[in-house]
């Protein structure tokens, strides 16, 4: 499991290092939706362009620490150019992720568990669960992106 550890690390660090979307749209017509985790002063700034059922752009900018940063970044590869509906998918699948613990147990009894190959690189965030008090700083920019989806489409 170490090899597993050492490559998730490596993607929460490249991600960290080298944040992709980085930068602003324009506003109009893209939408312009600010977090802040005032436990640890992380900032995010999201910026997204839904056309047509769409999110057709997404960037971001913000300072934190490497989990919320990586996150958001490892966020806007996974969500740009995708349906809203597969989008509002994703988020739900990521904060269910945040959120399984060992005694999270579905309804057979068994541990609730994600479908961490249909995460992709976000698996690589799974090992927060393990520290609750940075999961705020892991769902900092997603819950950031709901509020802006939620703009975007009234």
């Amino acid at each position: 499991m170490t090899n597993l550890d050492d490559l998730y690390r490596e993607i929460i660090l490249d991600h960290y290092r080298s944040p992709r979307n980085r930068g602003e749209l324009e506003a109009p017509p893209a939408v312009r939706v600010e977090g802040f985790n005032p436990l640890c002063g992380d900032e995010i700034v999201v910026y997204l362009d839904v056309e047509e059922g769409v999110l057709a752009n997404i960037k971001m900018t913000g300072t934190g620490c490497s989990i919320s940063q990586s996150s958001a970044s490892l966020m806007s590869a996974a969500v740009k150019g995708k349906p809203l509906d597969q989008v509002r998918a994703t988020i739900a699948t990521f904060k269910e992720l945040m959120t399984v613990h060992e005694s999270t147990l579905a309804h057979d009894g068994e541990p609730a568990r994600v479908d961490l190959r249909a995460l992709g690189e976000l698996a690589a965030l799974q090992g927060v669960v393990k520290f609750p008090v940075r999961i705020k700083c892991a769902t900092l920019a997603w819950n950031t992106l709901v509020q802006g989806l939620d703009e975007a489409v009234a």
